[in-house]
């Protein structure tokens, strides 16, 4: 993509960013379920992928209806993604409840960047009329944030607690 020169086009890029990070952001995610030792948080990564697809379907329709049909590399999410290969996956971590600590931790990060991400594609929508677009991007970012509250609610009242007794 060029660089933008109106409020669509850049409506548009942060949509092509959105598909790029969710993409990687769910690779990762079914990586770190697959790490993760507490059942109940690899239940959640598992839907919480399953939910970043659904997203990502969404976002494709969206950017259909602009008339784009092409992702953009997003390199936040680039570099959110080797922060969490680095600290949860690939780390020499010898108690199992320290991961599943630094899994949330890791998973959250991401989250909190889709947060950002579809609340600003939100406020371009709005801008520019879509209401149709602003509302579906309005759903997503609110189970975005549920599922980052369901996350610290999991971490405060089990994983966080065992990572202690260690």
């Amino acid at each position: 993509m060029s660089a933008p020169t109106n409020l669509l086009d850049c409506y548009t890029e942060e949509l092509a960013d959105l598909w790029s990070a969710n993409d990687q952001m769910t690779k990762v995610v079914r990586d770190l379920a697959d790490a993760a030792q507490d059942r109940s948080l690899t239940d959640r990564l598992n839907a919480a992928a399953d939910g970043i697809q659904k997203h990502t379907q969404t976002l494709k329709s969206l950017l259909d209806e602009c008339g784009e049909s092409e992702k953009e590399h997003c390199k936040g999410m680039e570099g959110l993604v080797k922060e969490a290969r680095k600290h949860a996956l690939e780390a020499d971590i010898e108690d199992a409840d320290v991961r599943d600590v630094l899994i949330v931790a890791q998973y959250q990060r991401m989250c909190h960047y889709g947060i950002a991400g579809f609340g600003t594609a939100k406020a371009f929508a709005e801008a520019l009329g879509k209401k149709d677009h602003a509302s579906k991007l309005d759903t997503i970012t609110s189970e975005i944030y549920d599922a980052d509250e369901n996350m610290t609610d999991l971490a405060e009242r089990s994983i966080n607690l065992e990572a202690k007794k260690g």
